[in-house]
């Protein structure tokens, strides 16, 4: 069978048996896991995984590519191929009527780079959480994901909030069929347990970060003030309890300081 790359689908197939090992090695794969693979293509994380002796729930858009998989692993019933969009699959809860259970799956992928922040968000926003995250990006994302400060952004503040990140390997773009415009990451994201972030609401949270990012470049107390409507004072009071300089831009703040800092506005906040 001839399969033709998608564009609209962003579809490139990576042809490194060596990154391919790094990304199981990295996933430390059980026989008792189960897996959800996102995009799995023409099966070349496919048939590694399936080695392990884990359980594969492949999550597959493009039909042409579930008839390719159906036939190349016909008498594996260890596999699970799913013809779905990831982000419908995630939202519509369909992991439970497969009975993919909390902590007991890992996710893994070589994802559309068009996805990545949105399909990102889905993941660790998601109800019933994987153990392990391991994923193909593009670099300059994988970079902004693992910043620390004073270079934090949106995107790293928000990850963090939910994970350990960590870049395990860069991928040059000669490794892909077609050869993408971008070089890639192998990035593994540990989700912290529930409990370790109920300090703060979720929506208390990322009201304060996005009205604190609104305008990166800007003082973080003018974003709070523009953002959130919140006397100037009484922000320059929260600022010296919590050791925030005012002159603070959003960038110089850890995850801790945004959850600490969403905890004394949390009062303020107008639902």
């Amino acid at each position: 069978m001839i399969i033709n790359k998608q564009k609209r689908l962003g579809q490139v197939f990576l042809k490194d048996k060596e990154i391919v090992q790094k990304i199981i090695q990295t996933a430390e794969i059980e026989p008792k896991d189960q897996i959800l693979e996102i995009g799995p293509g023409k099966g070349v994380l496919t048939k590694p995984l399936l080695q392990t002796g884990a359980k594969i729930f492949a999550i597959e858009k493009d039909p042409k590519m579930i008839d390719l998989l159906q036939e190349k692993f016909k008498d594996n019933s260890q596999l699970i191929l799913i013809q779905e969009d990831i982000r419908d699959f995630l939202k519509n809860e369909d992991y439970t009527k497969y009975k993919i259970q909390d902590t007991k799956y890992k996710v893994i992928g070589n994802i559309p780079y068009y996805l990545t922040s949105h399909l990102l968000r889905i993941l660790l926003e998601n109800p019933i959480k994987p153990s392990l995250i391991v994923l193909m990006l593009q670099k300059e994302v994988a970079e902004r994901i693992i910043t620390k400060p004073p270079k934090m952004n949106l995107l790293s503040v928000c990850v963090q909030f939910y994970a350990k990140p960590e870049i395990i390997s860069f991928v040059s773009r000669t490794v892909f069929r077609p050869k993408p415009k971008v070089d890639s990451a192998v990035i593994k994201l540990t989700p912290y347990p529930v409990i370790a972030r109920n300090e703060v609401t979720k929506q208390s949270f990322f009201k304060v970060v996005k009205a604190g990012f609104r305008q990166p470049r800007k003082l973080l107390l003018n974003n709070i003030y523009n953002g959130l409507k919140i006397e100037k004072n009484k922000i320059k009071e929260i600022f010296e309890q919590l050791n925030i300089p005012i002159n603070a831009r959003p960038q110089n703040l850890s995850v801790q300081n945004w959850i600490f800092l969403a905890q004394k506005l949390a009062f303020f906040l107008v639902d």
